[in-house]
């Protein structure tokens, strides 16, 4: 599973890639992708974002990029890195105030990207995704 979230480079929900492995031929279950996916978020080799409508999108991490936060597109999934290091100061100074242990927080930044902006489509509530993959911040 994690082999095949490291081959998108763009996020990607549960059924797109359950969808994409059946299309290459791997017979796996959308419940054990579902499953893998929990996993790999947990363990931290998964980056995880929510669309406009909820559902959990999934991008492998890299092992250097460590952890990150993400200004997402909610039409192409373009996605780029944040430097958010104000509020990763802001969560250390929580946890020491506040005496809880293990902290896990979710920071979720979405819009519309120039390019989608100058298409001058209306944006139907839903990200939709059409097996292109949107450019990855560093990309030319």
């Amino acid at each position: 599973m994690e082999k095949a979230l490291a081959d998108h480079a763009e996020f990607v929900s549960a059924q797109e890639l359950h969808g994409t492995m059946s299309e290459s031929g791997v017979r796996v279950g959308l419940t054990t992708v579902y499953r893998a996916l929990q996993a790999l978020e947990q363990s931290g080799a998964a980056d995880v974002v929510r669309d406009e409508a909820g559902e959990r999108l999934y991008r492998y991490r890299r092992p250097e990029a460590g952890h990150c936060h993400y200004l997402l597109c909610r039409r192409c999934r373009r996605h780029e890195p944040l430097d958010t290091d104000a509020v990763e100061e802001w969560v250390a100074a929580v946890v020491r105030l506040s005496g809880f242990a293990d902290i896990e927080h979710t920071l979720e930044l979405t819009g519309v990207c120039a390019g989608c902006r100058a298409t001058g489509t209306r944006h139907s509530g839903v990200a939709p995704f059409h097996g292109a993959t949107p450019k990855r911040a560093g990309d030319t």
